[in-house]
């Protein structure tokens, strides 16, 4: 069974840095795709970036540069490095995984597991 924990949200200023964690048990060491995706206010969920079991990473077009996707090994801990933070990262930060074979999905409703959420909340 996946289990997935998700955690380092918060307050930040704009212009800073935040990495997020995820906990993750139950994801196959080879055949799975993790990822990370966000929800703000009043808006659809979207990807962020998404790594399969080889490390391969994709991201999302608007996402690339600031955001950073990487697995440990074992496949128990997904960080998302976020930087040059602004007021439209605001949102729900979801870590996702699905234990399949294929190409790793930007799609929300590719992947069958999903953590709490955390938040992340950019002000000044």
């Amino acid at each position: 069974q996946v289990h997935l924990v998700e955690s380092g949200g918060g307050s930040v200023q704009p212009g800073g840095s935040l990495t997020l964690s995820c906990a993750a048990s139950g994801i196959h060491y080879r055949g799975s795709c993790l990822g990370w995706f966000r929800q703000a206010p009043g808006k659809e969920r979207e990807a962020v970036a998404v790594s399969d079991s080889t490390g391969k990473t994709t991201y999302a077009d608007s996402m690339r540069g600031r955001f950073t996707i990487a697995q440990d090994n074992y496949k128990t801990n997904i960080t998302l490095r976020m930087t040059n933070l602004n007021v439209e990262d605001t949102a729900m930060y979801y870590c996702a995984a699905d234990n399949r074979w294929g190409l790793c999905s930007l799609a929300s409703d590719a992947y069958a597991y999903w953590g709490q959420g955390t938040q992340v909340t950019v002000s000044s």
